[in-house]
Formats: C-alpha cells, sequence, structure tokens
C-alpha cells in the first residue's frame, strides 16, 4: 500500500523565503541593540497591550503576536488589501518611535496612524516603496490607539509582522474625578438571566447584588448619565463569569456607538479603564464569555473629568476599526415569507414562481428560501426545485402544519431523479392530500425535522433512477418507500415501517428501522448514533422577532429530539448575527466575526476574495437557501480555529477558476487540543468543484481539529456542466481527516481524482459512505497510484490503529475508458482494531472493473448486470 502524506495548511513557501526569515530575525535582534541604545530616554509602550486586526491568516497568527515581545511569533493577515493592525496604549501618548519588524510578506504601501478614539485617525508616516526588513521609523504625533494601515503587499500572501513597536511616553495625570456618575441612573441590558440580576443591579452602589445576562453572545449593559458628561475612568468590578473580549462605547443618543477602549484578553476581576470621552451614554458590549454562563457584574463605574476627547460618530457599519458592525437585520429578497392568513392560491402562486425557475435550473444563480411562519395552512402542493429549502419558522416540527404538499419530483429529466441535488425541506409537520408525501432527490437534500402523517415516497413517479439521500430528527407515521433508490441513510429518527433496499441502506438511531440484514436484505442498522448535534435553524419566537436556536449535543441518540417538547439547546437573538448579504468582502465578514458576531448567509452567491476567518469558540455559521461562497484567486473559502462548538450549516463550497489548496478547513495544522465536550460540527456543508464553471482545488474539506462531527457532506467534483474535464476542474481529494476521535454521519465524496477520503487520525468512525470513483480518466496510464491500478476511494493510513465504518458504497463509472480498473474500493491497514461493515462495490453498466471490494478481499464489481460485490465485515 501507498504512505499517505498528511496535507497541512502549510503557506508553502520556497525554502529561499524560510532562509530569509531567519536571516530577517537575526537582523531584528541587532536591530533592537541599536534602537534600544539610540532610544533609552523614550519607552516602548506598544508591548502586551490589547490588539486588534483587520483579519489573520489562522489561528497560529494573531495579532497579539505582534506585541508580545517574541520574535519567533508573528500576526499575518487574510491575502488581500487594505489589512490594518492596531494597539491601544490605555491613555494618550506623545510618539517619537514606531518599528516594524516584518517577516517575508511585507507591505509596500502603508500608513501609520493615530486615533484619541479608535475611529478617527491621522497619518503621521507613509510610504509607497516599503522593502520590509526591519524598518524603524522616527514619528511626531500623539493619540491612544496607533495601527499600521497597509494598502499593497510585496507578495501573493497577505501582510506578516513579527513585531510591531511602539515607543514614546505616556501624557501626564488624566485629572480624573472620584464620583461615580453612574450611580442609580437608568440602566439596560441586552437580556438578564433572571428576576433577581436585573440591569440596575449594577448600578445601584452596592458590590452584593449583580446584573447577569443569557447564556450567548454578544450581549451589552449600558447606562443613561441623564446629559452629556466628560468621562474619563471606568471601572468594572467582574462576578466570576467575566468577559475574555469586549469593548467601552459612548453615544450621544443611544444609537450610534462609537468603541473608546476594547480588550480580547480580559481577566475579570476589577478593572479601571482608561477612556476619556463625551457622551451621555456608555455602553460595555461584551462579545466573548470565560465561563458558559452569561455575563456578570457587580457594579459599573463611571468617572467624570480630565479632558474629553468628543468620539466621533462611525458611519454606517465598515470594515474600519470604528464603531462595532450592527446585528440582525433583513433576510432579504430572495427568503419568501408565508403566514396563515395567505390563501392556498396566493401560496400556490408565490411558490409555482419560484419551481418554475428552479425546476430545471441545475448551476443557475438563483437561491430561495420559503419560509412559514407558525400556524395551519392549506390547499397548495409546493415544488421544490434546485437551490430552494421549505422550512418552518416555529421552534418545533408541530408549530407548523401544511395540509396540502411539499413535492420533489423528476419530471424535468424525464423522471431520472440522480440530479436532482441541492435542496432541502425542514422543520414542517405535513398531511398529505394523497396520503404520502414524494421526495425523490439524490445528494445534498437534506429531510430535517419533518413530521409526515403518512407515507414517504423517497422514488420519483415512475420508479426512476434515484441516488440519495439524506434523513434527520424526523417521524414518518407511516412506511418509507425507498424503492428506485440505491441508497439511503436515515440517523435519529422515527418511522412505521421501511419498504426495501437497493444496495446500501442504513439507519443509525432510527425507531422502527429494520434489522441488519446486509447483504441480504441491504440493511445495516445500528441502535444509537454515537454522537450527533442536529443543525442549527432559523425560527421566530413569540414576539415575532427571528432568532437562530442551536441544538444540545446528543449521546448515544436514539429517536427524535421534539419528542418530549422542544428540542433542548440555546436560541440566539439575530441581532447577534452578522447577516451577510451577497457583494459583502472577506474583509467586512472577518471584522464582523472578530466583533464577536456570529454569521448569517442570505440566499445568494458570494465571491470573497480573502479567506473567512472563525476564531472564536461557538461561533455559528448558517446558511440560508444554499448560500454559496466562491473563493477567487486561489484563497482558501474558509478556515477554522482549533477552539470548541463552532457550527456551520446549510452552505456551498464552490471552487473558483484559480485553485484553491482547500475549500473549509477546520483547525490549523498543529491542532491538538481536546473538545470531546464540545466539538465542532458542520451540517448539511456541500462542496462542488466544477459545474457551474471550470473550478479547482485541491482538497475540498481538511479536518485538523480532534472530534470534530461531519453531518452530512456531498463533495463532488462535477461530472458534468460547465468546465468538467480531466485536465480542467482538478481536484485531488474530497476529504482529509487528521483529526483524531472524528465521527461522519452521512458522507458522500464522489470523483475525486486520487484518494476520495483520507483519513489519518486515530479513533475515526463513519456511519455511512456513499462514492462513486472519477468518471473520467482518459486512460489508465492517467489513473495509476504508483504502481497500483487506480486510487480506492476511502483511504485510511497505515499508521492508523483504531477506526470503524458502516454501510460503505463505491462505484465505478469510467464512461471515458471502460477498460479502467481500480485495484480496490476501500484500503485500510490490517488491524484488529481497524474494522469496517457491510461493504459493497458495484460496476455501473460495466463501465469499469473494480478488483476487489477491501484491500485484496471481496470479488470484483465488473459486469452489465450491475450486481454489487460485498463484504460483510473486515476484518
Amino acid at each position: 500500500m501507498q504512505p499517505v502524506l498528511r496535507l497541512t495548511a502549510a503557506r508553502g513557501r520556497p525554502l529561499y523565503a524560510l532562509v530569509l526569515a531567519v536571516v530577517g530575525v537575526m537582523l531584528m535582534a541587532y536591530t533592537v541593540v541599536v534602537s534600544t541604545e539610540a532610544n533609552a530616554a523614550v519607552t516602548l509602550l506598544s508591548q502586551g497591550k490589547p490588539v486588534t486586526a483587520s483579519s489573520v491568516e489562522n489561528a497560529g497568527t494573531p495579532a497579539t503576536a505582534a506585541v508580545d515581545g517574541n520574535t519567533g511569533t508573528r500576526w499575518s493577515s487574510a491575502a488581500a488589501d487594505p489589512q490594518w493592525i492596531q494597539v491601544d496604549l490605555g491613555d494618550t501618548a506623545t510618539l517619537s518611535q514606531v518599528i516594524l519588524r516584518w517577516e517575508a510578506a511585507y507591505a509596500t504601501a502603508f500608513q501609520i496612524q493615530t486615533s484619541a478614539n479608535g475611529t478617527s485617525w491621522t497619518s503621521i508616516y507613509s510610504t509607497t516603496t516599503s522593502t520590509g526588513g526591519v524598518q524603524t521609523l522616527n514619528v511626531t504625533g500623539s493619540g491612544r490607539y496607533v495601527r499600521m494601515y497597509g494598502t499593497a503587499r510585496a507578495t501573493g500572501y497577505g501582510y506578516s509582522l513579527w513585531e510591531f513597536q511602539v515607543y514614546g511616553e505616556i501624557g501626564g495625570g488624566t485629572g480624573c474625578g472620584t464620583a461615580n456618575v453612574a450611580q442609580g441612573k437608568p440602566a439596560t441590558a441586552s437580556s438578564v438571566e433572571n428576576a433577581g440580576t436585573p440591569a440596575s443591579n449594577a448600578v445601584d452602589g452596592n458590590t452584593g447584588t449583580r446584573w447577569s445576562s443569557a447564556f450567548a453572545d454578544p450581549q451589552w449593559l449600558q447606562i443613561d448619565l441623564g446629559a452629556t458628561t466628560a468621562i474619563c475612568q471606568v471601572v468594572l468590578t467582574w462576578e466570576g463569569a467575566y468577559a475574555t473580549a469586549y469593548q467601552i462605547q459612548v453615544s450621544s443618543n443611544a444609537s450610534t456607538w462609537t468603541s473608546v477602549w476594547s480588550t480580547t484578553t480580559g481577566a475579570g476581576g476589577t478593572v479601571t479603564i482608561n477612556a476619556a470621552a463625551s457622551a451621555r451614554y456608555v455602553r460595555i458590549y461584551m462579545t466573548t464569555r470565560a465561563t458558559g454562563w452569561g455575563y456578570s457584574l457587580w457594579e459599573v463605574a463611571v468617572r467624570a473629568g480630565g479632558t474629553p476627547t468628543s468620539p466621533t460618530p462611525s458611519p454606517s457599519p465598515s470594515t474600519s476599526p470604528g464603531g462595532p458592525i450592527q446585528g440582525g437585520g433583513s433576510l432579504g429578497p430572495n427568503v419568501k415569507v408565508f403566514d396563515p392568513s395567505m390563501s392556498g392560491a396566493t401560496i400556490q402562486s408565490q411558490v409555482d414562481a419560484v419551481f418554475n425557475e428552479m425546476e430545471s435550473n441545475q448551476f443557475g444563480t438563483g437561491r430561495y428560501v420559503l419560509a412559514f411562519k407558525p400556524g395551519t395552512y392549506s390547499g397548495f402542493n409546493a415544488q421544490i426545485g434546485f437551490y430552494t429549502s421549505i422550512l418552518g419558522l416555529g421552534q418545533n416540527p408541530t408549530d407548523v402544519r401544511i395540509n396540502g404538499d411539499v413535492t420533489v419530483d423528476a419530471g424535468w429529466f424525464q423522471g431520472n431523479a440522480t440530479q436532482n441535488f441541492w435542496r432541502s425541506a425542514e422543520n414542517l409537520s405535513i398531511n398529505p392530500s394523497a396520503g404520502f408525501t414524494r421526495w425523490a432527490v439524490s445528494q445534498a437534500a437534506p429531510f430535517r425535522r419533518m413530521d409526515i402523517s403518512g407515507d414517504l415516497n423517497l422514488a420519483p413517479n415512475g420508479y426512476g433512477w434515484a441516488s440519495g439521500g439524506y434523513i434527520a430528527d424526523s417521524r414518518v407515521s407511516g412506511a418509507v418507500g425507498p424503492y428506485s433508490q440505491q441508497q439511503w441513510y436515515t440517523r435519529d429518527s422515527q418511522i412505521g415501517s421501511w419498504v426495501n433496499g437497493v444496495w446500501n441502506m442504513v439507519f443509525s438511531g432510527v425507531v422502527g428501522a429494520p434489522a441488519t440484514g446486509f447483504p441480504n436484505p441491504v440493511y445495516t442498522t445500528l441502535n444509537n448514533t454515537p454522537l450527533s448535534r442536529e443543525k442549527p435553524y432559523l425560527y421566530l419566537d413569540s414576539g415575532g422577532n427571528y432568532r437562530v436556536f442551536v441544538p444540545s449535543l446528543r449521546t448515544n441518540a436514539r429517536g427524535i429530539s421534539w419528542a418530549n417538547g422542544a428540542t433542548p439547546g440555546t436560541s440566539l437573538p439575530l441581532t447577534s448575527f452578522y447577516v451577510a448579504k451577497p457583494g459583502d468582502t472577506a474583509a467586512r465578514i472577518n471584522a464582523a466575526l472578530a466583533q464577536g458576531l456570529h454569521l448569517l448567509f442570505t440566499p445568494g452567491i458570494y465571491h470573497i476574495d480573502g479567506t473567512i476567518n472563525v476564531n472564536r469558540a461557538d461561533t455559528v455559521v448558517l446558511g440560508l437557501g444554499y448560500a454559496t461562497i466562491i473563493p477567487d484567486n486561489g484563497v482558501a473559502a474558509m478556515r477554522v480555529a482549533d477552539v470548541d462548538g463552532v457550527k456551520i450549516a446549510g452552505v456551498l463550497f464552490d471552487a473558483g477558476t484559480v485553485n484553491s489548496p482547500v475549500l473549509l478547513e477546520l483547525g490549523p495544522s498543529n491542532s491538538s487540543a481536546s473538545h470531546a465536550a464540545n466539538p465542532t460540527s458542520i451540517s448539511d456543508v456541500f462542496f462542488r468543484i466544477g459545474g457551474a464553471h471550470p473550478g479547482k482545488a485541491t482538497t475540498s474539506l481538511l479536518v485538523n481539529s480532534d472530534n470534530v462531527i461531519i453531518d452530512h457532506i456531498w463533495a463532488w467534483r462535477g461530472d458534468h456542466g460547465a468546465g468538467i474535464g480531466w485536465t480542467v476542474n482538478t481536484a485531488d481529494q474530497g476529504v482529509i481527516v487528521n483529526g483524531d476521535n472524528v465521527l461522519a454521519t452521512g458522507l458522500f465524496v464522489e470523483h475525486y481524482q486520487k484518494y476520495n477520503v483520507v483519513w489519518n487520525g486515530q479513533g475515526g468512525r463513519t456511519i455511512f459512505f456513499q462514492n462513486e470513483l472519477p468518471y473520467d480518466p482518459p486512460n489508465q496510464a492517467a489513473y495509476m497510484n504508483g504502481a497500483t491500478r487506480g486510487y480506492a476511494a476511502y483511504k485510511v493510513a497505515d499508521s492508523v490503529t483504531s477506526h470503524e465504518a458502516w454501510g460503505l458504497g463505491v462505484y465505478c463509472y469510467f464512461n471515458v475508458d471502460p477498460t479502467i480498473h481500480a485495484a480496490r474500493g476501500i484500503e485500510t491497514p490490517n488491524n484488529p482494531n481497524v474494522k469496517f461493515h457491510s461493504i459493497s462495490t458495484v460496476s455501473l453498466g460495466g463501465n469499469g472493473v473494480i478488483d476487489n471490494v477491501i484491500n485484496t478481499t471481496g470479488g470484483p464489481a465488473q459486469g452489465t448486470a450491475t450486481v454489487p460485490s460485498t463484504v460483510t465485515n473486515y476484518p
């Protein structure tokens, strides 16, 4: 067997750049000595101070690394212009010198800017001819905030600084008074934990009472001082549930806010903050919690005096580091909202208009959501086409009742459902008019949190071919009939019965599922799902406000999560999300994420010229209506830090025309933290290489973090559409798992040019795998893995000593050269703790041969009869 190389997130610079970086570090050491001797009269002010940046390349290059005094650590940004890094000196300073210690990725054009309030900036140095290295800049100016604002890069990477050092002297005393001008003033908050912890407790002068918030991010507490006041200091007395990241903001009208101080390294206790401003309203805006509780403050004191700096209000949210980007907002024109007062005929007309556009629009740009407010509806049939999601806006499926139909059929493709991709149904209760609901889909078409009173038919009218599919957290009172479906995975659900199977039917945690019988009948059944977390979803609360519900983690799950009432979990207000619209840049999205907002993509196409960086634990990223992210210029589309509990759902990553190294990366290459108690999860996340355009990406999904849950993905290198060809839509691997104890439930990966799945981590588990090998190798010579004919679909690295998988199907359809062979469907080390159950290989119509099922076990899949070759257990 061939050794498996671990794909990492390394930037892959040539060796000469690494040598230059080492030489640069040596030169820095020399420069430090010279600078210290030449400037003995001034003080290094920036080291260890709060620092923020417009973006970071990954979790290993944070902004804090540029002010830590360590010339072996660095900040680096996304590969886009402009970018900035700013340091808060804590008080106004007279500046004399700035030293920039560049890594090889330096700026050719940049400015040094200062600000009194972090909003209005003044340039005190600028250049368009920088050559990098160590730059000692003698400057004249003053301010509390200092930033490097880069506008042109010397390389294709971002900006990277080993150290950002600011020298000068802090000004004289503050002249700050001692009276607490906040005591007894009106206080309001984003939320309260309970009636015993109101906002007023934080300004009552009693250190034995406290305000505490709900258990979610962000939260705020604001105080009305009654009149414009010259503020000089804010003192926070935290209870044990403190903020690690927060801002002090001021406003003249309680509407437009300006940040005058911020930190991402809060440590609780009593914090005295020098913040000079003139304002009536003061707000503590908290974005990251130190504990699993909310935020809690015994007291907030505001002191007046000194010489305030009147803040300049920020314009409407921008990517500049001024006031915070506001959460919430419109969901856009492509979220069609229906309410129970609407007639069936009115609803039919509107859903038909969407379906007529999207029925056969397989690679179009339309993206839609059909959203139904809580209540009862009747008299229509909602047919669901491409890139269309139908969903209920209740907290539970039974909150929206449709006495009518939700239907997917395949009339557009002459009764063949094998291309019914990219559509979904969620959170609805259906009482179908004919006693059954037809959901004839293939990949990337989840059926979640659905309550069907009657039967569920998964085949198209006429029982044409179909290649699905996925059901989760759903209840079907009658029979589920797959009929012509080749394979299907059902998780954590309840069904009346299951009618039949073709090649590979897998169940985990399903009440009413048939018993395991593989290979005849083709059922593989696990009594429970070892670990699951349902997808976050949009809903309306009792006040008519949009919120996102985040279901809790389930262990050894069986049956629906809403059997005994509401699904357990956490509710987040839409105001805690940055509501993205097509046209938003990666820089703007990153600024919102860095501020502590979650991220919601409204339906549409998002071209991004930089990587979206998700660095905060428990961040929710939710796409509506198959929101599609296309990385331009070869950037990675999204990277997630090695942190707890990130949830990504409902997003389609569509590779751009310039090759990206990876589309979605979970954790940097050196990830090692355990996330067993709060894993990152991805749900209904899809990847596409070609079809809409000639996309290219080396790897679609790279999992470096431990304990990740992969719940229903389809990674697809296109076999039809635009931009299709062996040397056109190039893609090596679909999924690489380097993290340990990763669980995949519903893994669909197809047509990649090398191993479709590579599993390097220990303790991995897969429940259901569906694969087609690439259709289009031009000949056997083009499809060789060294001396081995072809690549296995699913490769477990030789170093792995523990792994288990259930219900795997691998198919070949080498239609360009039907004489091609693949040596095996599954390739794995021979180890008693590396186990496979219920494996089948199939040659579709005799187009090619898979010689063995797993390693050298199992006979060939070949011949026009399209009969599976199977192995029940291995070893």
